[in-house]
């Protein structure tokens, strides 16, 4: 099994809304999800966070800490070590670029109403930055 490192960046606004893409490319296609890829070279993983997502959503942002590890399935013998971050947003013009298709703001009562990358809502309550779902009540 191949592991690469990757790395994405958890973006919230001053509002409390989330820096979502929509994937472009396999895998996930049209699924929304964190601004993130692979850690080049040399390349911390704070560094390809700033870099994915400014290549991804034409955003700079400012890499904060880091949140979590999630391994995710990436097709035949690869498995890909995504390091999430914590960014600051600091401006810039949104539109999708690189794998991206599309680029949006999405409030927190939204996002759940989305169709997610696997995963993405369990993690983002695991790291503390939504709060778990409410249980349907008996």
């Amino acid at each position: 099994m191949r592991v690469v490192l990757a790395a994405a960046a958890v973006v919230v606004g001053t509002d409390g809304r989330f820096l979502l893409v929509r994937r472009g490319k396999e895998p996930q296609r049209g699924r929304w999800t964190v601004p993130g890829g692979s850690v080049l070279p040399r390349e911390t993983v704070e560094q390809a966070a700033v870099r994915e997502t400014f290549e991804e959503t034409g955003a700079r942002v400012r890499a904060e800490r880091e949140l979590g590890v999630v391994r995710v399935p990436g097709g035949r013998d690869v498995v890909y070590e995504v390091h999430d971050v914590a960014a600051t947003y600091l401006g810039g013009t949104l539109r999708a670029g690189d794998d991206a298709d599309a680029v949006r703001w999405v409030a927190p009562d939204e996002l759940r109403a989305l169709e997610t990358t696997d995963g993405l809502l369990a993690h983002l309550v695991r790291f503390g930055i939504l709060p778990a779902p409410e249980e349907p009540r008996r």
